[in-house]
């Protein structure tokens, strides 16, 4: 497939450069908030007989490990030239969430694909991307859920 052959060869470009690895690494650091601290959970410890820390990625700009990658696929878009990027979801929780905030943040469209059904269960996390600029695309067809979005996002 040309996209994906495409993307194969600006992602080995783009690792190759040490300017594209110093801005990733300042956006990280700046904007999502890493290195994320390591906390001790004493009295978990305590009761396993061993240290238990407890990596705190939910302190993470949108609360998740998730955007540490959408924001390498905006940077990644943004040398490609791409205006846009597209998601699905079945959730729409932290992943579409940190799409959206990502895309926000290097002013890319966001489109994201939806089953009705699940845009019915998960209305804040709808909320949540419309708020940061993303279309939300219901899908009716089939179950109308994750599986239906995903194809229709391949379309």
């Amino acid at each position: 497939m040309a996209a994906l052959d495409e993307l194969a060869g600006v992602y080995a470009e783009a690792s190759a450069d040490p300017s594209f690895r110093r801005e990733l690494d300042d956006l990280l650091r700046t904007y999502v908030g890493r290195p994320t601290p390591l906390s001790e959970a004493p009295r978990l410890s305590e009761r396993l007989g061993c240290r238990v820390l407890l990596k705190r990625e939910d302190l993470n700009h949108t609360g998740a490990h998730k955007i540490n990658n959408t924001v390498g696929q905006a940077l990644l878009a943004r040398r490609m030239g791409k205006r846009r990027i597209i998601a699905e979801t079945g959730a729409g929780q932290h992943g579409v969430v940190a799409t959206a905030t990502a895309c926000a943040r290097f002013g890319l469209e966001c489109v994201v694909y939806m089953g009705e059904e699940d845009m019915a269960r998960q209305r804040l996390n709808v909320f949540r991307m419309q708020l940061l600029g993303a279309t939300v695309v219901p899908v009716g067809a089939g179950t109308r859920t994750l599986k239906d979005a995903t194809n229709e996002a391949l379309r």
